[in-house]
C-alpha cells in the first residue's frame, strides 16, 4: 500500500494563515485604495446596456455614470418613445445631483481611517462598504419603475406587457435584445469595499487597539 506524503492543510490553518497576513498589511494602506478607487470611478461607467434588433446591426449602447448618461441616449429615448416608457435621463435624477457629493464623503471617510489610525475611524469606513450594493438595488428600481410605469396612450403600449430589463444579464423587450454588465467604475467601487473590509480587519486585528 502506498502512503500519500501530501499533507491536507486544515481549514482552520488555512483561515490562520490568512488572518496572519492581513493583520501584517499596514492598515493605513487599505483605506487609502478604497479612496484612490472612489474618486476614480466618478471617471467611469457604473452600468451598460446594449439594445440589438435587426433594424440596428450595430446596436444601441448606453452607459450609465454616476453622475451622467452617455451613448445612445436620444436613439432609445425615441424607441422607448413607442411604448410609453419615460426618458431615459428622467431616471435617479436626485440620485445623479448628490453622486458627486455622496462618493466624495465617503472618499473622505476612507482617508480619514487611514490618516486618523483609530477604531471609530475604521468603523465609519464601512458606509463605502454598502455603496455598491445601494447603487445596485437603485438601478434594479429604476429598470422596474421603468418598465411597469408607461404610458398605456403611446402607439404601441398594447403590444408591450409590463417588463423589468436584467440588472446584470440578456433579456428581451418586444424584438429587442437586451444585454447589461456592469462598468468598470462599479468595480472600483467594489474594489473599494473590499479594500475597505481588509482595512477594518487589520486595523482590529494589529497593535494600533486605541480609541
Amino acid at each position: 500500500m502506498t502512503v500519500s506524503t501530501t499533507q491536507v492543510i486544515p481549514r482552520t490553518g488555512i483561515r490562520q494563515a490568512l488572518v496572519t497576513a492581513i493583520s501584517r498589511i499596514d492598515d493605513r494602506v487599505p483605506f487609502l485604495v478604497a479612496a484612490v478607487a472612489l474618486a476614480a470611478s466618478l471617471a467611469l461607467p457604473y452600468w451598460h446596456m446594449t439594445l440589438l434588433a435587426p433594424q440596428y446591426p450595430g446596436g444601441l449602447r448606453v452607459w450609465i455614470y454616476l453622475t451622467k448618461l452617455a451613448g445612445d441616449v436620444q436613439e432609445v429615448n425615441g424607441l422607448n418613445h413607442y411604448i410609453g416608457m419615460m426618458k431615459l435621463e428622467e431616471a435617479a435624477t436626485f440620485e445623479r445631483a448628490i453622486a458627486p457629493y455622496g462618493v466624495a464623503a465617503l472618499a473622505a471617510l476612507a482617508l480619514l481611517a487611514a490618516v486618523v489610525r483609530r477604531r471609530w475611524t475604521a468603523w465609519l469606513s464601512l458606509l463605502v462598504v454598502v455603496f455598491p450594493l445601494i447603487f445596485i438595488a437603485d438601478l434594479q428600481y429604476w429598470l422596474w419603475y421603468f418598465g411597469h410605469h408607461l404610458d398605456p396612450h403611446a402607439a404601441l403600449s398594447s403590444a408591450i406587457k409590463p417588463f423589468t430589463p436584467p440588472v446584470l444579464g440578456t433579456g428581451r423587450v418586444g424584438q429587442f435584445v437586451v444585454e447589461t454588465r456592469f462598468g468598470s467604475g462599479l468595480y472600483l467601487a467594489v474594489l473599494a469595499a473590499l479594500s475597505t473590509i481588509v482595512g477594518v480587519f487589520a486595523r482590529l486585528r494589529g497593535p494600533v487597539q486605541r480609541g
